[in-house]
């Protein structure tokens, strides 16, 4: 089976291949390609030359191995495939399969011999267990859903139709960057993959680790944030909305209970809002984005494109792929829709559909107008010839993210 290579996690992957001291623990949303990515790692290794015999992979969902669900027998399956000596390349993929895997993968850790790979339930994984069990002596690799140069590169890896310009745009940002999704060119069967994915995570991800005493409410929660990605919130409006418009009462503890499940199972992403002038991290008034865009899309039946979330939450995706961290920010009085940083550099960013009215172009260069420093400005639009104007890079969003663009910090 040909197996599109996602490089962008390949290139942070490569130089662990080999580091048998730290387990590389890969995460993200279901489905979202994580299993496929073990795989292409294993590809490379064979091509580098590595024995196969070297390279050990265990599929815990797979028929042959689904008895695999107790630490002493994982720890005899491995046994029983692995070589008598040299660097083992091992991969456990669905690891949570197995409570109490901790031990076994540390205890492989700790024999010296073994680079070790595992992916399974993000709740799970990312629930504070693993850092305390495994010793701190990992790594955690972050995948999302395909990016649009992502998914443009996938249709052409797999034979599909490429057809650039906005037409393509709007059907990822409609449809979303689901990989097996794209196998798909019928909506509806489109829709029913999403939902099956939603439902999955739901029963899997959070049901069974997670204490849901009124699915109803969740259900209410869940959809609240979805419904109104990309938009100011907070607990103390999503409880009002709750009391006044469904005439349901939610506690606070509970409200932020249900926050924190949708987010550890990559459902959601919350973006922090910072202050330019303290640099302090504020409370309340963050967004949320959805993980992708087919996740809104297979949850309403009202699937008319409303360009100012979806552009937003396109690039918070794009930048926090490439690993930057991403906030918003407040400029006195004024909002700036993200604040990128990576390490000690900054760049700021405002994203419109488009400044060719003039009110809107006024509106969205104001807050740069109110920064002192002197780190780069951006503004993302669809429009076709971007204004130079202030010092402020002006770039079209659609051709930035199919060319898998950067933000330059110089």
């Amino acid at each position: 089976m040909m197996l599109y290579p996602r490089q962008r996690y390949l290139k942070r992957l490569r130089p662990f291949y080999d580091d048998a001291g730290l387990i590389k623990v890969i995460t993200g949303i279901r489905r979202c390609g994580k299993s496929s990515l073990m795989m292409s790692v294993a590809d490379e290794l064979l091509q580098r030359g590595v024995d196969e015999r070297s390279i050990v992979f265990l599929n815990l969902d797979s028929r042959e191995l689904r008895k695999v669900t107790t630490p002493d027998a994982l720890d005899r399956a491995i046994e029983e495939r692995i070589p008598d000596s040299g660097l083992v390349y091992l991969f456990i993929d669905k690891v949570q399969n197995v409570k109490g895997f901790e031990t076994v993968i540390n205890a492989y850790r700790e024999d010296g011999r073994f680079s070790i790979f595992i992916t399974g339930s993000n709740s799970y994984l990312l629930s504070g267990e693993l850092a305390t069990k495994l010793t701190g002596r990992y790594i955690e690799l972050e995948m999302y859903t395909l990016s649009y140069g992502e998914y443009l590169d996938m249709r052409k890896f797999i034979g599909m139709p490429v057809e650039s310009g906005l037409p393509s745009f709007n059907d990822y940002l409609t449809y979303g960057g689901f990989p097996k999704s794209l196998e798909y060119s019928d909506p509806d069967a489109k829709a029913l993959y999403i939902q099956d994915v939603a439902r999955q995570i739901f029963e899997k991800d959070i049901t069974d680790h997670s204490r849901v005493t009124n699915r109803d409410t969740f259900e209410r929660v869940q959809s609240y944030l979805i419904n109104n990605y990309a938009s100011p919130t907070n607990l103390t409006r999503i409880a009002q909305y709750l009391q006044h418009s469904e005439h349901i009462a939610v506690k606070r503890e509970t409200l932020a209970r249900y926050v924190r499940m949708l987010e550890n199972a990559k459902i959601l992403y919350t973006c922090p809002r910072f202050d330019l002038r303290s640099r302090k991290s504020l409370r309340g008034g963050e967004k949320y984005y959805i993980a992708d865009p087919g996740i809104y899309f297979a949850r309403n039946t009202d699937t008319r494109l409303s360009y100012g979330p979806a552009l937003e939450n396109a690039l918070y995706l794009h930048l926090r792929a490439k690993g930057y961290q991403v906030s918003m920010g407040r400029i006195g009085g004024l909002e700036c829709d993200f604040i990128v940083r990576r390490r000690n550099q900054y760049a700021y960013i405002q994203v419109s559909m488009s400044i060719l009215d003039p009110q809107v172009e006024e509106r969205e260069y104001r807050p740069f107008a109110m920064i002192r420093d002197a780190y780069p400005r951006y503004l993302f639009t669809l429009d076709q010839l971007p204004l130079q104007r202030d010092g402020v890079r002006h770039i079209n969003l659609m051709q930035f993210l199919a060319d898998d663009g950067d933000i330059q910090f110089d």
